[in-house]
């Protein structure tokens, strides 16, 4: 009995139109679409830790095909004082890294297929002890760059799965 009403409560899924966006894994038609992908330059540190980041993720599959498209991705990173003591100084911050990101082909014409932004922010407690301070901020931007690169992987996959002739 409890058999049957598990398969008539996942009928209604069947029809749902969900569909796995990594389907057959590595093997998939949007891994391979990924692995085409060739992240270009972003200056700063938080640009190269993103680049690092996108490159991890977009690679996985393992596939070592000639980049087809091409990933351009501006980033802002902002860390503003928020909460101050009596003294002046800075007790709170906020730390707010921003992405606009392009999917361009990466022949001569360099077509534009996707345009999107993402962005993700964290509070820092700023303490008596300069290491402290900068040892956070770090550890922030390095959780920031980590979800940010997570968002734009998920668009461009998603965008891959759309557009599987392209």
């Amino acid at each position: 009995m409890r058999r049957l009403a598990a398969l008539l409560l996942a009928l209604p899924l069947a029809g749902c139109g969900l569909h796995p966006l990594y389907e057959s894994g590595t093997h998939g038609p949007v891994a391979a679409k990924l692995a085409q992908i060739e992240v270009g330059p972003i200056s700063g540190q938080s640009g190269w830790l993103m680049r690092n980041a996108l490159n991890d993720r977009l690679s996985a599959s393992g596939h070592g095909e000639a980049p087809r498209y091409r990933l351009v991705v501006d980033l802002s990173d902002q860390i503003t004082g928020l909460g101050i003591n009596q003294e002046g100084t800075v007790t709170r911050e906020r730390r707010t890294l921003r992405a606009r990101f392009r999917l361009v082909t990466a022949d001569a014409a360099g077509t534009t297929l996707l345009d999107a932004s993402a962005g993700s922010d964290a509070g820092i407690d700023a303490v008596g002890s300069d290491y402290a301070t900068v040892a956070a901020e770090q550890t922030s931007l390095e959780n920031l760059v980590n979800d940010v690169a997570d968002q734009i992987v998920a668009r461009v996959a998603t965008f891959a799965r759309r557009s599987k002739g392209n």
